[in-house]
């Protein structure tokens, strides 16, 4: 899906549709990071990873990916009172 760069201040903006950010699982707010990849000229925008240097790699890598499969049910325990 074609979007445009416009325009924000003294900075270049892409919106990103919501189907998309409901797919890798962010929300306006989240915080992402910005690369380049410049062999592919393209633009990575990912989620952001908080630096963490005392945790193991692959522990962040399995609650990672049990945060993507329990995601529904976690977002529901959290809306209950």
């Amino acid at each position: 899906m074609a979007r445009k760069v416009f325009r924000s201040g003294n900075s270049s903006v892409v919106s990103i549709p919501p189907e998309v950010l409901e797919v890798v699982g962010l929300r306006t707010g989240d915080e992402v990071t910005v690369t380049a990849d410049v062999e592919r000229q393209r633009i990575i925008i990912a989620p952001a990873v908080p630096e963490l240097p005392d945790v193991r790699e692959d522990l962040l890598e399995q609650v990672d990916r049990f945060i993507q499969r329990y995601r529904p049910a976690l977002e529901k325990l959290a809306s209950e009172e």
